[in-house]
């Protein structure tokens, strides 16, 4: 008689393809790579800036099967954004608006599909993120050089974004394209991401806050639907911060300043975005690269308690809208109750 066996443990190699998308973690790796390639032979920084770009730009593309002309479309909206945010900056009431717009007009594209949420994702956060990472800390000369950079060089992360997507149709040949059935209910989201980042960058600005783009990149990111949803987002969230920030310091004490440290560590941050199928995963992570970029760069005091902070209070800003946008919308359609005779 056999004596009853438990379920074995899963190995490594099951935990990583359970945890890591493959696929897209090698198609990452070639476009984002790339700069990071140019970056080492050139020296450029604003170079590793184009691998943000790069990979919001695979990241529909892969998950929503788009066809070219729709990744060109995309790549045009992400330029516009972030030269009007770029242009605007210096002016800081106009820098709130156009964020805030930004980020409702991110979540207002479900009212024609559902799935534009990812493309309107895509272009908001390296617009934002890109408009404030260039000016941070350098001159306005240095910045519009930089800007210029990033814009000049783009059309090779969309030509390599398109050929990857381009082989990948031809192996697995064309289907037909859908964003999904449009969102009902979509002026409630957008009105509460654009409140969220209105307040987000506000503070920002009022404060001069270093790093402020996770405030304002955190604040859209809760909002994902009603309350529960959006705490929950947020718990995740502040998990990544608190767990990977201060490992990736730790990390960086025990290691010098690098040039070639700090490319890969920007490397493995950006593909983080992409690569791991738990979003608290590859979230924290992601945490834990940037601190130790921060640390190879020669910059990582502050570092965790500015990202730390950065990311609750961003999502609080977010929590906070959905809460009140909530509490006016049921004011405005719920039906009066009739009076008693």
């Amino acid at each position: 008689m056999n004596s009853p066996t438990g379920s074995p443990s899963p190995s490594l190699r099951d935990v990583l393809s359970r945890e890591v998308k493959t696929r897209e973690l090698l198609r990452a790796l070639i476009v984002v790579g790339s700069f990071v390639t140019a970056y080492f032979i050139s020296g450029e920084t604003a170079l590793l800036n184009l691998g943000l770009i790069a990979v919001s730009l695979l990241i529909p593309a892969l998950r929503l099967g788009l066809p070219p002309k729709a990744i060109a479309w995309h790549y045009l909206a992400i330029l516009v954004t972030f030269a009007a945010l770029f242009l605007a900056a210096p002016v800081k009431p106009l820098f709130v608006v156009l964020t805030a717009l930004a980020g409702f007009l991110a979540v207002a594209g479900t009212r024609y599909g559902e799935h534009f949420r990812t493309l309107g994702n895509w272009v908001f956060i390296p617009a934002v993120y890109l408009a404030c990472e260039v000016r941070e800390g350098v001159s306005a000369t240095e910045a519009l050089r930089h800007a210029g950079i990033i814009i000049g060089s783009s059309p090779v992360a969309l030509a390599l974004v398109c050929a990857i997507q381009i082989y990948d149709q031809r192996q697995r040949g064309h289907a037909a394209i859908s964003f999904g059935p449009p969102a009902s209910e979509w002026l409630l989201p957008a009105s509460a991401t654009a409140l969220a980042v209105f307040a987000a960058a506000a503070l920002v600005e009022i404060l001069d806050l270093a790093q402020g783009q996770w405030v304002m990149w955190s604040a859209a990111s809760v909002v994902v639907g009603d309350l529960s949803a959006s705490s929950d987002k947020l718990k995740q969230r502040a998990i990544g911060a608190f767990v990977g920030v201060p490992l990736g310091f730790l990390a960086g004490l025990a290691l010098t300043q690098s040039r070639v440290g700090y490319a890969l560590a920007v490397l493995a941050a950006t593909l983080t975005l992409i690569s791991f199928a738990r979003y608290i995963v590859g979230f924290g992570l992601r945490c834990f690269f940037i601190a130790l970029a921060a640390s190879f760069a020669g910059g990582a005091s502050g570092i965790a308690e500015e990202r730390v902070a950065n990311v609750v209070i961003g999502g609080v800003f977010g929590l906070v809208a959905v809460a009140l946008t909530d509490i006016v919308w049921q004011r405005l359609v719920r039906p009066s109750r009739p009076t008693k005779a």
